[in-house]
């Protein structure tokens, strides 16, 4: 009887993988600066990887809130809004709300 090994974890077989692999291709040294900065902090290149990620993502929510309370000046700079109140009366008027 032969012993057949399959390339998959039992978790996989069963499951399904729980992670997908990404290549991608960097300058040596942007490589190294990786494993550098994984060894300081203890961690793997795709922990760091993956915290990497996080804190972009970050970094594009607060570049749309921001962009976000631009618009909400300029709006409120256009309508000369300057509290809830103001606010609420405008959209009153557009809904054909009286007071």
């Amino acid at each position: 009887m032969a012993i057949v090994r399959h390339s998959k974890t039992h978790q996989e077989l069963f499951m399904g993988r729980t992670t997908k692999t990404l290549t991608v291709s960097i300058p040596p040294q942007t490589y190294e600066e990786i494993e550098r900065l994984a060894r300081l902090e203890r961690k793997t290149k795709s922990e760091l990887f993956r915290d990497m990620v996080k804190l972009y993502e970050d970094h594009l929510d607060e570049e749309r809130w921001k962009r976000l309370r631009r618009i909400g000046r300029a709006t409120a700079k256009k309508y000369r809004l300057s509290s809830e109140h103001d606010i609420e009366k405008l959209v009153h008027e557009a809904r054909g709300i009286r007071d």
